[in-house]
């Protein structure tokens, strides 16, 4: 089979890209991504060129470039080309050259294909750079998923070449007498990659020969096994996690026999992020007062009563509030409309329900009918409210009188008796009368002294959603 026809097959085999599909080619001027350029062009693919220069090797940069830029001329293919000043930003991110030109292109690379209407972004990686990414990451802590090197396509990303190795891709090059233009920086033994290509894997080669076939089976082992231990984690996590709104809860009782095995542990969380180091924090005090809340980049895990809880991480600040003003509330109620205000991503509607102008004895009967608990509905005595009315989070020394009782309640004592956890509590809105009185600790209980009674002469539903 000929390059042509086997690259061809690989596409169309793994799903990689058709005909309908504008693909951006990311061309150095190497021979890998010189072979991707003649193949795409030849088989027809809808193309466009993305070359960097990065500015690191002077008039060599130059030349690469000119290459490029040749070849997209005389094949009238949109070019695209940015010039980076590498080792500024280098230095500016305290990072490796290798890393700052990573994070150069693939930023640059995204946006152009958001800014053009490009589908996918090849990438000229081989079967050799498979190898070499798993032996790379051999060297560090990834853990088995680490092994399985270069995926052929993530995301919007594509890997075209995954279906020849090395020496084939020179072979071919030569063969097709493709223009190439060699980066001397490829044959240093400076960067780590370049050392396990030219030093350590050729020592392999000296043991077995056939070391770069016998590997890319291993990392077809490595993928299956990875394969199999993800099915079992991914069935035990949907038989202990339960998700409910923006929460997951995992019972305590039934995570504890897995406490001994903190590799287990970590796949089973791997979804929100936490790292094995935090994990064994959590081990370490499972047994110890609750309350403690453990965070991972964007999650946060709480360890309740009798479960865990976990959300997605927020910020919550504390002056964090609404104000409810009274022009803006009489202005929509008088033209028989409800109003609406916005708090995080929630809504507080206010609408009249009845206004009579004078006390009903029958309105009293309204209290019989309203859920002690007011999950999200609650009719109050407008002629009580002072305003500006004030929604926000619960503050240290907040009370209030719980509908049906007499005598007032300290909120954090209320939530205690309720069996409110730390993340619900953080959450919960509460509205604020202007005279500073406590109104609705929303979504759970009306205060006493705002209840419709027999004088009532206007009554409002408020709704929170």
């Amino acid at each position: 089979m000929d390059a042509k026809t086997k690259f061809s097959h690989f596409l169309t085999k793994n799903e990689l890209l058709n005909h309908s599909e504008k693909v951006l080619l990311a061309v150095s001027g190497g021979k890998d991504s010189m072979l991707m350029l003649h193949l795409m062009h030849d088989l027809g693919f809808q193309i466009g060129i993305a070359h960097c220069n990065f500015q690191l090797r002077g008039k060599e940069s130059d030349l690469d470039e000119e290459l490029v830029r040749n070849f997209a001329l005389q094949h009238q293919i949109p070019f695209h080309v940015i010039h980076f000043d590498t080792e500024e930003y280098a230095d500016e991110h305290k990072i490796s050259i290798q890393m700052a030109a990573r994070e150069l292109r693939y930023e640059w690379f995204e946006q152009l294909r958001t800014e053009f209407g490009y589908v996918k972004i090849a990438i000229a990686q081989h079967l050799n750079d498979h190898i070499e990414t798993s032996l790379f990451n051999l060297s560090r802590s990834t853990g088995l998923k680490g092994l399985l090197g270069i995926s052929i396509q993530r995301g919007h990303l594509i890997r075209p070449l995954m279906c020849f190795t090395g020496a084939e891709v020179e072979q071919t090059v030569k063969d097709l007498q493709i223009p190439y233009r060699d980066d001397q920086s490829n044959f240093s033994s400076k960067y780590a990659r370049n050392k396990i290509r030219l030093e350590i894997i050729p020592k392999f080669k000296e043991i077995q020969p056939d070391f770069e076939q016998i590997f890319l089976e291993n990392i077809q082992h490595f993928e299956e096994s990875y394969q199999f231990i993800q099915r079992i984690v991914s069935d035990r996590r949907r038989e202990l996690f339960r998700k409910e709104d923006k929460y997951v809860y995992i019972q305590r009782a039934d995570l504890s026999q897995y406490l001994s095995d903190a590799y287990f542990l970590f796949e089973l969380f791997k979804p929100y992020g936490f790292l094995k180091s935090i994990l064994e924090e959590m081990i370490a005090v499972w047994d110890k007062p609750m309350g403690q809340v453990f965070e991972s980049s964007d999650h946060e895990l709480l360890m309740d009563r009798d479960q865990l809880i976990i959300r997605r991480r927020r910020t919550l600040e504390k002056g964090q509030e609404v104000l409810i003003l009274e022009e803006d509330v009489s202005k929509h109620l008088s033209a028989g409309e409800s109003v609406s205000f916005p708090f995080l991503d929630s809504y507080l509607t206010i609408r009249c329900l009845r206004d009579l102008g004078i006390a009903d004895p029958k309105l009293s009967k309204l209290n019989t009918n309203i859920n002690e608990n007011a999950k999200s509905e609650i009719q109050i005595d407008a002629d009580l409210l002072q305003f500006p009315l004030t929604l926000r989070f619960k503050e240290q020394g907040d009370y209030f009188i719980p509908l049906g009782m007499t005598g007032r309640k300290k909120l954090s004592d209320f939530f205690i008796q309720e069996k409110v956890n730390r993340f619900e509590k953080e959450e919960i809105p509460i509205l604020v009368n202007g005279n500073g009185e406590i109104i609705w600790v929303v979504g759970m209980r009306l205060d006493n002294r705002y209840k419709v009674t027999e004088n009532t002469k206007k009554v409002l539903t408020l709704v929170f959603k």
